[in-house]
């Protein structure tokens, strides 16, 4: 694997190459990487099973020594792909403490913070197009072709009123 990140990289088995194509890749391809599920509530509500995690959101933690705590996430850092969590904290040796640095994959989104209109909007969208957008495209269909039935009979009258005219 080359030192540049590449878009036409498939996989591998080997580890050292997975890390090194995150380590490399662009930030708009971490951001996606930075998804996590939903809970079910909020599947059924947005009709969809994943969404990128940003400040704000609640969450709980799945995996690992903190499982089951769940908090806001209070910042996310794109280019470590790491997430940090409100109350997940650790003591150090020397008394000072730090918050614990959290993977995605190991949260369940149950809260979702809809400030932003853009992220409101691409969730709602997708609940509220699906159906509207079908009827529109049957209902278009069905005035063209009524529109070409009435075109094929104007024709059709207007050639029999031409031979009997002859």
């Amino acid at each position: 694997m080359k030192k540049e990140f590449s878009k036409k990289w498939k996989a591998s088995k080997q580890p050292r190459k997975q890390r090194k194509y995150l380590a490399n890749a662009p930030l708009h391809i971490k951001n996606h990487l930075l998804s996590s599920h939903l809970s079910k509530e909020l599947r059924e509500k947005h009709k969809t099973r994943n969404v990128t995690l940003r400040k704000g959101d609640t969450v709980k933690v799945m995996r690992g020594k903190f499982s089951g705590k769940s908090g806001k996430v209070t910042d996310v850092k794109v280019k470590y792909l790491k997430i940090y969590v409100d109350g997940i904290i650790i003591q150090k040796r020397d008394g000072s403490k730090v918050k614990v640095a959290l993977r995605p994959s190991n949260l369940l989104i149950t809260a979702l913070n809809l400030d932003d209109k853009k992220r409101s909007g691409k969730l709602g969208v997708q609940v509220a197009t699906k159906t509207p957008v079908t009827v529109k495209k049957i209902e278009k269909k069905e005035v063209v072709e009524k529109k070409t039935k009435e075109v094929k009979k104007e024709k059709s009258t207007d050639k029999i009123g031409e031979k009997r005219n002859e």
